[in-house]
């Protein structure tokens, strides 16, 4: 594997999901961008990139252009539902670590 990212990889719910994570964790706390929800941080973000992977790999059509918001908004959801996970759990096993040390 020479890529780590394809545009169809990137068309992809999984691809697509993966990339909003990582690129909204990375710019979430720049000065311009800290102000804004980061839900809204994802959903611009996967919306910008859908719109990319389509037009690289199939071709934006008109039909193409009217559904891509309302995925953006599931890939956003998954993104920030996932790295709320992720963190989650990583809370959850300090939570235990401390308590286990601390008794």
């Amino acid at each position: 594997m020479n890529e780590f990212f394809t545009w169809s990889f990137l068309g992809s719910f999984a691809g697509c999901t993966a990339a909003t994570a990582i690129i909204t964790q990375f710019i979430k706390n720049l000065n311009p961008i800290k102000r804004i929800p980061t839900q809204w941080i994802s959903y611009f973000l996967s919306l910008i990139l859908l719109y990319l992977a389509t037009y690289f790999t199939v071709g934006l059509t008109g039909m193409e252009a009217a559904i891509i918001p309302f995925n953006a908004i599931l890939i956003a959801l998954s993104a920030n539902g996932a790295f709320s996970a992720v963190a989650r759990v990583g809370a959850s096993g300090k939570k235990t670590k401390d308590t286990q040390h601390g008794s």
